[in-house]
């Protein structure tokens, strides 16, 4: 009994903890745009969290862990509304814990997934849109991708696919589709102009650093369903990564003659946080070491290899969350404790490998084509006036001029969140 309550006490605070990313990510992400965009990017955020919630309940964890079709997406009737999920263990899923518990703490991933994505094509979509291809990933990517990997059936994980907690369902797939939305969509007009991308509050970004971070070890420790050693382990694993990545991330830049910025360590902290995620339970504190290191290098590489072409990736999405998933993959299948390539098998590395190419064609080709149709549906992209004008106005009606300014119109204040009436093709400053 004592044990039972110790993995629900734990669980349940792992969960709280991946909850809290999704807000540590909008502010990460909010720090980054520009002024008038901060409220529309740190809202995507945010919604997500409403709207993937109840997906989840409806039907999303059913097609990501109900009963298995061929390995390949779960029974959407297995436990439609939650049917048949309580406080009782599953055998298959969750023998540690309650299985509603489990889907809690799985939705936690479901919903960071998609808002990950929202930093690539960041100032220049419209909202609405922006929903309606949030709920088409998590069910026709997302889940299908859980699926394999995760659940006891699924095809990936029969061929010994080893994701501790994500480095391909949620990772890899949203830098993926994050690389694929920013050409499909377009660039912005400041992007084509090559106006300088001047970040709103990078004092919001070190908080939302720091929410990650914290976050990332229920994200990563709690991957092992059970208060125990290999949790132990993957909080030290995390951590490690973390901190050597952020490290590496501000050598690299004054290598390239850059003073140390704080942008650039919170950055490589969660290109650290994002590389030892597949492989936080699987590998030591030495080989975490490594992956942190070739994480944040390698990301630092692509970034600065993204700036010299024309893709606009605003956020840089692809560079540190699907390429680092990818080099994660890699060195699990590398270093991972058992099977690993270091320890003299090449096994693991080749399904690995296999399995990336898998994953990385059914998300390349399944986003592009819920871009066209969402597009097809609305437009996906805002008119050349609102993406002046900024997001936050033309939107959501909302400014956070309006909040610090406190503006006045012929001596009476304004309704907070609206300030003065701006013209379509005006530029908010």
């Amino acid at each position: 009994m004592a044990g039972r309550r110790r993995e629900l006490a734990w669980m349940l605070t792992a969960t709280g903890l991946v909850m809290l990313m999704t807000p540590g990510l909008s502010f990460f992400y909010g720090g980054m745009v520009l002024r008038k965009n901060v409220i529309s990017t740190m809202l995507r955020s945010i919604v997500a969290l409403a709207v993937v919630s109840l997906l989840w309940v409806v039907v999303g964890f059913s097609l990501a862990f109900g009963d298995s079709f061929h390995g390949l997406i779960g029974n959407p009737t297995s436990f439609f509304m939650m049917r048949g999920v309580g406080g009782e263990t599953h055998a298959a899923l969750s023998p540690t814990i309650p299985l509603l518990l489990f889907a809690l703490f799985q939705l936690k991933f479901a919903i960071i997934t998609p808002a990950l994505i929202t930093g690539s094509f960041a100032e220049r979509t419209r909202f609405s849109s922006y929903v309606i291809f949030m709920v088409a990933f998590s069910l026709f990517i997302f889940s299908p991708l859980a699926h394999w990997t995760w659940h006891p059936d699924g095809f990936l994980h029969r061929s010994g696919v080893l994701d501790f907690a994500g480095g391909t369902v949620v990772h890899l797939s949203a830098g993926v589709a994050a690389l694929v939305g920013a050409r499909a969509l377009g660039r912005r007009h400041t992007h084509i102009a090559g106006h300088a991308h001047v970040p709103a509050n990078i004092p919001f970004v070190m908080l939302g650093t720091g929410m990650l971070w914290f976050g990332w070890f229920g994200f990563n420790a709690g991957s092992a369903l059970a208060a125990n050693a290999t949790a132990v382990s993957a909080v030290l694993t995390t951590n490690t990564a973390a901190a050597v990545a952020s490290l590496v991330w501000i050598l690299t830049d004054y290598a390239r003659g850059r003073r140390p910025s704080a942008l650039g360590a919170c950055i490589g902290a969660v290109v650290g946080l994002v590389a030892i995620t597949p492989a936080a339970g699987y590998v030591d504190v030495g080989a975490s070491i490594v992956i942190g290191a070739m994480g944040a290098a390698v990301s630092n590489l692509v970034v600065h290899w993204k700036n010299q072409t024309t893709i606009d990736d605003t956020l840089d999405v692809f560079p540190c969350h699907g390429v680092d998933g990818l080099v994660g993959m890699i060195l699990t299948a590398v270093f991972a404790q058992e099977g690993g390539a270091i320890h003299g098998s090449l096994h693991l590395l080749g399904v690995h490998l296999l399995g990336l190419l898998i994953v990385l064609a059914f998300t390349g080709v399944g986003s592009y084509v819920l871009y066209r149709l969402v597009d097809a549906l609305q437009p996906f992209r805002v008119s050349a006036e609102e993406e002046a004008m900024g997001l936050d106005l033309s939107q959501h009606d909302e400014s956070i001029e309006a909040a610090t300014a406190a503006p006045k119109e012929n001596g009476a204040p304004v309704a907070p969140g609206r300030g003065k009436e701006t013209k379509l093709g005006e530029q908010s400053t």
